[in-house]
Parts: C-alpha cells; sequence; structure tokens
C-alpha cells in the first residue's frame, strides 16, 4: 500500500510571500540564464517557465512579458522609497533623507552580484531590455521628484529645487551603480559604490543654495566628468 495515499498535497510555492519572493526568483535567474546562453529573441516565456519549473501562466502572475523577467523588482523597491519618505520624520533634513532613500535601491543589485552582472551585460546588448531599464529609472525620478515638492512646498523655489535634486540623485545612484557593475560587481566594491553615490550631495540644492543656475551648472559638469570615465 502506498504509504503516501491520502496525503494532502504539497502546498504551491506561491502560496505565501517567501514562496511568492522565491517563484519569481527563479523566474528572473532562468531568464538571465536563458538571455545569456541562447539569445533574447531566440528565448520565449514558454522557455522560462520551463526553465523555473511553472506554468505560462505562472510567469505571466509576475511578468507582462519576457523583457520584464529580467529586471530588479522595481516595484517592490519603488514601493520600499515611497515608505521611506512616507516614514521619515518631518525634522529630518532633506538632504540625509534623499541619500537614505537613494541608497536603499542599491539593495536590488546588491543581493545577487552575479545576476545583476549578467543583467547589466544584457541590458547593453539588447535594446528591449535596455528601453525597459530606462523607463524604471524615469518612475525613480518622478517618485523622487513629488516626494520632495511635498517636502520643499514652503522654501523659495521649491518645486525647482525638488527637480533638480531629484534628477540629480538618480543620476549619481546610476553612475555609481554602473561603475560598480563594470568593475566586476564585487563584494569589496559595495562600500566604494556607495561612498561614490553620496558624492552627490555636495551638489544638491535641497538645503541653502540660492544660486539654482550655478547649481545646475556644477551638476551638468560634475555628472559629465563622471559619465566620462565611467566604462560604457
Amino acid at each position: 500500500m502506498n504509504s503516501s495515499a491520502g496525503a494532502p498535497p504539497a502546498p504551491r510555492r506561491g502560496r505565501s510571500a517567501e514562496g511568492r519572493a522565491e517563484v519569481r526568483r527563479d523566474l528572473v535567474n532562468a531568464a538571465v540564464a536563458l538571455f545569456t546562453e541562447r539569445g533574447y529573441d531566440d528565448t520565449t516565456v514558454d522557455d522560462i517557465a520551463a526553465a523555473a519549473g511553472v506554468g505560462r501562466r505562472t510567469f505571466f502572475r509576475y511578468f507582462r512579458g519576457k523583457e520584464d523577467a529580467v529586471s530588479p523588482d522595481h516595484e517592490a523597491c519603488l514601493a520600499r522609497v515611497g515608505a521611506i519618505f512616507a516614514d521619515a520624520h518631518p525634522s529630518e533634513p532633506v538632504l540625509s533623507l534623499v541619500l537614505r532613500a537613494g541608497e536603499t535601491v542599491f539593495d536590488l543589485y546588491f543581493d545577487d552580484a552575479d545576476v545583476a552582472r549578467k543583467r547589466f551585460r544584457l541590458t547593453h546588448e539588447v535594446p528591449a531590455l535596455r528601453d525597459r531599464e530606462v523607463a524604471s529609472v524615469d518612475r525613480y525620478r518622478r517618485l523622487f521628484t513629488r516626494q520632495l515638492r511635498v517636502r520643499l512646498a514652503d522654501v523659495p523655489d521649491g518645486e525647482l529645487r525638488a527637480a533638480v535634486t531629484a534628477a540629480a540623485v538618480v543620476a549619481a545612484h546610476n553612475q555609481a551603480l554602473r561603475r560598480w557593475l563594470a568593475d566586476g560587481a564585487t563584494p569589496a566594491g559595495v562600500e566604494s559604490c556607495r561612498a561614490r553615490f553620496r558624492r552627490v550631495a555636495d551638489l544638491l540644492p535641497v538645503e541653502a543654495a540660492d544660486e539654482l543656475t550655478e547649481v545646475a551648472r556644477r551638476l551638468e559638469e560634475a555628472v559629465d566628468r563622471l559619465e566620462r570615465t565611467t566604462p560604457s
């Protein structure tokens, strides 16, 4: 007699938050591996689902298409950034707040450096993935801008300060991240990546600077210098 007869079926992985995170991680890993080995155009949604051990319908519970499967979980991170702003004490300096919120995005990449490295290479090679990443970057810029407008509502030129600050924080974050990825995405490089990002603090017009034209000029020059020194 089969001792397992009548035993309840094993719970599906997607029933719990931990299980859903595991399924998503498996799908991302499968997509990155297949895009790297076979090429983006020669990999289908069915291929990714099969490699992750799930069905096609499960894939579409997590992603709208295969171009989304290789992206970090930006939805969760955007929510996390929003929560940092919402939970911040009203007296926390804006500079401290934007740096803290910006650094939390690094966790999407630091938590799995191997996948981040492969994703970085793929986004340079596949236009659809590059476009997807550009769109995600813009969502962070818009989120920071909205939150900073609230924080700077009573400050002279608050709306302009919010726009300049948001653009600067996102640009500095991306530049620091690209440097870390281009250098091999090593654990040893994590702190230097964070430190490189924090250098943007000297360029932000959130506390005192009244000459926004001069701030914008300095920001453009600094970003241009950093971009020229970053491997493509």
